[in-house]
């Protein structure tokens, strides 16, 4: 097969990737695009550090000049190819595109200025916001932008342990080194950042598979299953039982609804089965029909 008919080939494959997981698709790139917002509205021109390969990018950039862009992409693609074989070829593609899309739009949108704002302090908090948002809008799709997230998926699998504590003390490394290069009052404004950035991705990963886990004790079962079912649009399961210390047998419902719902059935409860028993607890992700679905792991 010569080099015309493998780039056709590999054009036909993007294309049925992309129309198979259009959304990805959509997520990914506005995800690329709010992350390298960030970065260049409100990390390089107020002279703050970052964290994981993109931290050592802009130190090499204060330093000698060098384009983040162009090290962003060749560290990425160094990391992709080592730890390929150890990860699933989809987190492997989408992290490719995410990984050479922000390289591009670093370079793209580099001459832009974005307003200039006096207070370092805020600046820190909107940057860690607008790229927790983009970061975690890309791992909702479950690939990432790459850097040190690639080696911690490569040594998970290869090693069975979570290494996320050894990412945050690499991090802190970064951030420390760019002392020399930044200044200490600009250092502590990165690390001020990258908390609000951790916070704010876990929060964008969370919010969208957030549910309320509910569990009803009552006598009066088939009501309350019959109001879950045609009025709430959710499913239940009855989980049999007795009290402990009355010995009576009683039926426990279960149901996952979202907040909305859980207010609805507490208002329900209230006004025509107050005797019952209700748990509600915070359910961050639920995955299967009706939810977010097991393609999207």
């Amino acid at each position: 097969m010569n080099t015309g008919h493998k780039l056709k080939h590999l054009y036909k494959k993007i294309q049925l990737l992309v129309l198979s997981e259009w959304m990805t698709f959509v997520i990914s790139t506005a995800g690329s695009a709010i992350y390298t917002i960030g970065v260049l509205g409100f990390t390089l021109p107020y002279h703050f550090p970052d964290t994981g390969v993109m931290g050592i990018a802009v130190i090499l950039k204060y330093t000698i000049g060098l384009s983040p862009a162009l090290l962003t992409l060749v560290a990425n693609t160094g990391l992709i190819a080592w730890g390929r074989r150890e990860l699933p070829k989809r987190f492997v593609t989408w992290t490719v595109y995410n990984v050479v899309l922000i390289s591009f739009l670093l370079e793209a949108l580099s001459w832009i200025r974005f307003p200039h704002v006096s207070d370092m302090f805020l600046v820190a908090i909107a940057g860690g916001i607008i790229k927790g948002v983009g970061l975690g809008m890309i791992f909702r799709t479950g690939a990432c932008s790459g850097g040190l997230d690639i080696v911690v998926a490569v040594l998970r699998k290869r090693f069975g342990i979570e290494v996320g504590k050894y990412s945050f003390y690499i991090n802190i490394f970064i951030l420390a080194a760019s002392v020399g290069t930044v200044g200490l009052e600009n250092m502590l404004f990165g690390v001020v950042s990258s908390y609000v950035l951790g916070q704010t991705m876990d929060n964008v990963i969370s919010s969208f598979d957030r549910r309320r886990l509910v569990f009803i004790i009552t006598a009066n079962t088939d009501a309350i299953i019959e109001y879950i079912s045609n009025e709430l649009h959710r499913g239940t399961t009855v989980l049999y039982g007795h009290g402990g210390f009355s010995g009576e047998k009683r039926s426990t419902i279960m149901s996952l609804l979202t907040p909305r719902q859980t207010m609805e059935l507490k208002r329900y409860l209230a006004k025509n089965h107050p005797r019952s028993f209700m748990v509600i607890t915070d359910a961050s992700e639920v995955l299967g029909t009706g939810f977010k679905h097991w393609k999207s792991v």
